[in-house]
């Protein structure tokens, strides 16, 4: 699957959280989301996205946004991860990477100079309306999570 541009409507998809609480897009109708797809949980990078997301999660309340984190990683890694670093948001379980695919988040990246395929660190905000506003690709972990609000905001 391609990338996604802004002004398409984004994928829907209904996914497993930590709890085994199913979640879909459908849900969040009328609110921003923002959806990021992260490779593993407690790993360094992305560590310091959910934390700075999570640091945000107030400033995105009053935006009316919602944080979606997803990943391959089974529920009791996801709740090791929300517990370890106090993370107040839901991580959800693409194990099969589906929606990875759907959102253009999985596929060739080159990582360490080799090529390979995997979990592309990617991020989505989607309008009240399920409209793709802005779709970040390749993204660096530090500081997106600002970028990100600042675009909710704009």
């Amino acid at each position: 699957m391609g990338k996604l541009e802004a002004g398409e409507k984004a994928p829907a998809f209904t996914l497993e959280d930590q709890d085994g609480k199913k979640v879909a897009l459908k849900d969040f109708k009328g609110k921003n989301v923002i959806i990021y797809f992260y490779p593993k949980d407690d790993t360094p990078g992305c560590t310091k996205e959910a934390c700075q997301f999570n640091d945000l999660l107030t400033q995105f309340a009053k935006a009316d946004a919602v944080i979606l984190g997803v990943s391959a990683d089974s529920a009791n890694s996801h709740n090791s991860f929300r517990e370890k670093y106090g993370l107040k948001f839901q991580l959800l379980i693409d194990k099969d990477h589906l929606v990875m695919e759907k959102y253009g988040a999985y596929g060739e990246k080159v990582l360490y100079g080799k090529k390979m395929i995997g979990v592309i660190r990617s991020t989505f905000l989607i309008g009240p309306d399920q409209k793709v506003k802005r779709a970040w690709y390749h993204v660096k972990a530090d500081g997106h999570a600002e970028k990100v609000l600042a675009a909710v905001n704009a």
